[in-house]
């Protein structure tokens, strides 16, 4: 089996198809189930590498190449751009090897005509690897950060431009740079151990990841969540099976600790899927609690009771309901609703790389009014004195804060103070306000929006 004949032919799919990554890597490393373990991480990394840097590395190679790289055969193309990132990202890859074996793909393909071309781009990247990777905006290789910021940024950070101009103008330069250097920093596995397990049953958990060769270091924000070091298949790690913890990201987490949920609650979870806010939620309701959790297809439902059953929690209803329509049935009774809406994900694109070339500006356009929407049928089901909890994983001020000034304009709610849930977490001044966002490079923790509503005594 070629390893790399495989990347070349997922990133020819993604390119053809647009098909997510994750979906795609998940479905070949299933059908070469019995690939070597470091073979289906070289797969993952230079798949995923590839794709996360495509901007940055089409730059490159347009500067070493009279063809550009637009105008190139598509697997041509492809097949310079994971050699690339082969080249300059991954030390463990011989420059030879990396050069060789592409030349030897484009033979097996019948481009035995562009060998020569191939083999010759690659080498003198290859040659001026130091120089490119040590360049700044300031040596010439790349665009001038002080004359061209906005081409510098998007092209060193290997992020389209549209997004950039709308995060310069809500968060401007610096704050900007920080964010887009988190993006391509590798991410954690974060989980959230459950919280009922005694303190000897927490520490015979890390003790038998450590004997599996995982790290896990608590994460400082919530003393439940844990970050884990080699840890590539989450099905393999200690304590999976049993139920002990749940992969979820800590901003996730955030987000239900700020809800306040109480023992014996009735929450409402109206985009649940794959289900780890609601399995937070059952959690803290306890047994006598009760959560609903909904997603628009089978599908998704399938996967928040495939959660509740390896978490072993029985206090989950999952249930297909389209949030976005209105059910007279739960009018008044939940004590907390939790609506983390669809959106553009941008707080994400450090784990999901196909956001930022599958999102439109029509998309962006289209969302506030879509989450809008979901706010609208979602307070209906707050009874008075209850909680709205509204987050998104995006770092957007339409589908953030405009959407909470909207709110707090329309509906007998006001905002709730969750200073107490965030007192680890740095630079949170809003948060007496009832609202939350974390930022890649500000905070540890993926992009992610939360605002706390709480519902006056009359309902409307």
């Amino acid at each position: 089996m070629n390893i790399r004949e495989l990347v070349l032919d997922m990133l020819l799919e993604m390119e053809r198809e647009r098909v997510y990554s994750n979906l795609l890597i998940r479905r070949v490393l299933d059908k070469y189930d019995d690939l070597p373990g470091k073979d289906k991480a070289f797969i993952k990394r230079v798949t995923e590498g590839t794709l996360e840097r495509r901007i940055q590395i089409d730059y490159i190679m347009d500067q070493f190449s009279k063809t550009p790289s637009g105008k190139m055969k598509p697997l041509i193309r492809n097949l310079l751009r994971m050699s690339v990132y082969q080249i300059l990202f991954m030390d463990a890859v011989p420059d030879s090897a990396a050069c060789n074996e592409a030349v030897k793909l484009a033979a097996k393909r019948k481009f035995q005509s562009l060998k020569g071309f191939v083999n010759g781009v690659l080498r003198n990247i290859a040659r001026e690897k130091d120089m490119i990777l040590s360049a700044g905006g300031k040596e010439g290789f790349y665009p001038d950060r002080e004359k061209e910021p906005l081409a510098y940024l998007s092209v060193f950070y290997s992020m389209p431009e549209y997004f950039i101009v709308m995060w310069l103008e809500e968060y401007g330069m610096e704050r900007t740079e920080k964010m887009l250097q988190a993006m391509l920093e590798v991410r954690p596995v974060t989980i959230r151990i459950r919280e009922s397990l005694t303190e000897k049953e927490k520490e015979a958990l890390l003790r038998d990841m450590g004997e599996a060769g995982i790290g896990a270091e608590q994460h400082p924000y919530l003393p439940y969540a844990y970050m884990l070091e080699h840890a590539e298949g989450v099905r393999n790690i200690p304590g999976f099976d049993e139920g002990l913890f749940a992969v979820q990201d800590v901003s996730s987490m955030i987000s239900v600790e700020c809800a306040g949920i109480e023992k014996g609650s009735f929450v409402v979870d109206v985009c649940a899927a794959p289900g780890g806010k609601s399995a937070h939620g059952a959690e803290k309701t306890g047994e006598k609690g009760r959560v609903l959790a909904r997603d628009i297809s089978e599908e998704k439902v399938d996967m928040i009771r495939e959660n509740a059953e390896r978490l072993r929690l029985e206090n989950i209803e999952a249930e297909v309901f389209d949030a976005t329509e209105y059910d007279a049935e739960l009018d008044g009774k939940a004590d907390v609703v939790l609506a983390d809406v669809p959106c553009s994900g941008l707080g994400i694109l450090g784990r999901k790389r196909d956001i930022k070339y599958h999102m439109t500006r029509a998309t962006l356009a289209e969302l506030p009014g879509i989450q809008r929407k979901i706010l609208e049928k979602a307070q209906r089901y707050v009874k008075p004195g209850g909680i709205l909890v509204y987050s998104t994983c995006t770092i957007r001020r339409e589908e953030n804060e405009e959407n909470v000034r909207w709110f707090l304009g329309k509906f007998p709610f006001q905002g709730e103070d969750i200073r107490r849930s965030v007192a680890h977490i740095p630079q949170t001044g809003t948060a007496a306000d009832g609202y939350l966002q974390l930022l890649p490079g500000i905070h540890s923790a993926d992009g992610f929006f939360i605002a706390v509503f709480r519902r006056k005594g009359n309902m409307c």
